[in-house]
């Protein structure tokens, strides 16, 4: 009996077929037949979308994938949090649900809430595992990111010398009344509390919540979480821009022609250490053919910084030339880190 000839035709039959249904037609056991699933992975003849007793095996045909794509409208996955990246788990749902087929300014602000609520459950958490939950629907997409780690609230007690939680999420809030929330920590969540419908943190005894259809915030107390939990939801029909939302705090000096951007980095007087930093910078740059990131006066960047620029957002966009001028040696070794990276 020819397994792979059989995949393919009950495929071609049904649209789909799953490891169930062909090791109940063949009596062989399920390891078995995974081999013969996974040689046609490998050579490109099927893809598998969907996650466990809802995964199906179909033609790798670029019109009969998105259609079934389009179907799958939720994720969840518990995630080990070694060597994990933000951007991989992000093309992860892309590639198996519809869940951020969006508008295109809804899905760059769903975009950038999702990996930088995900970066810093990675970063700052120490958690060994991360679950991740996405689903779309009733016109809106929402999000949930928990980890079993330190506790958002605690980690900024901890770095800070506070005394107790609301003393912690005062510090949070603190970029709300400035214009250079870049100073305090969260500034990941201070952005992402502006674009999103709705932003819930909930950690130890409290839950923080950013609302800016009523354009206010909110603390509720909670029975003890361990670790942390950050949901986000966002409207199909947004309005807001992330563009916009981030030239309300900051001042960056761009000279614009048709084809090519020039960006004075030193004019911002900040240190470019953060991912979130990079992708405030590369938002609405996708449209141009070249970039001169100018790091003139800038001493040194952060590893974050130059691995999202040089790295995450040159593969996503690689037809797209990044030129680096007026750095140093510093600044080149981790330019050069990232694109050996990449």
């Amino acid at each position: 009996m020819d397994i792979k000839e059989l995949i393919l035709k009950k495929i071609k039959e049904r649209e789909s077929v799953t490891t169930g249904e062909i090791t109940k037609l063949t009596g062989f056991s399920r390891a078995y037949v995974n081999r013969f699933f996974k040689e046609l992975r490998e050579e490109g003849k099927i893809t598998l979308l969907g996650q466990a007793n809802r995964a199906h095996y179909f033609l790798t045909d670029k019109k009969r994938l998105a259609a079934a794509r389009a179907q799958i409208v939720s994720f969840r996955n518990k995630f080990v949090n070694k060597n994990l990246s933000e951007d991989v788990v992000l093309s992860e749902i892309k590639r198996k649900t519809s869940i951020f087929n969006l508008p295109t300014e809804v899905e760059t602000v769903a975009d950038y809430a999702f990996t930088e609520m995900l970066n810093n459950a990675i970063e700052h958490s120490g958690s060994k595992t991360i679950e991740v939950i996405a689903e779309k629907n009733k016109g809106l997409i929402k999000c949930a990111i928990s980890d079993k780690g330190v506790g958002a609230f605690q980690n900024i007690m901890k770095k800070r010398g506070l005394k107790n939680e609301l003393e912690a999420i005062q510090d949070l809030l603190k970029g709300k009344q400035t214009t250079a929330p870049l100073a305090h920590s969260g500034e990941g969540i201070f952005f992402t509390s502006k674009v999103c419908d709705t932003l819930i943190i909930e950690s130890g005894r409290k839950k923080l919540i950013f609302n800016q259809r009523l354009q206010d915030v909110f603390i509720n107390d909670i029975k003890m979480r361990k670790g942390t939990r950050v949901v986000f939801t966002i409207s199909l029909g947004s309005k807001i821009k992330l563009a916009d939302v981030f030239q309300q705090y900051a001042d960056s000096s761009y000279q614009f022609n048709k084809t090519k951007v020039n960006i004075v980095l030193y004019k911002n007087k900040e240190s470019y250490i953060s991912r979130s930093q990079a992708r405030r910078l590369l938002v609405g740059l996708e449209k141009f053919k070249e970039i001169a990131l100018d790091f003139q006066r800038v001493d040194t960047v952060g590893q974050g910084f130059t691995d999202e620029v040089f790295r995450v957002w040159q593969n996503k966009y690689p037809q797209i030339k990044i030129d680096a001028v007026n750095t140093n040696q510093n600044v080149d070794f981790m330019i050069g880190r990232a694109r050996g990276n990449g």
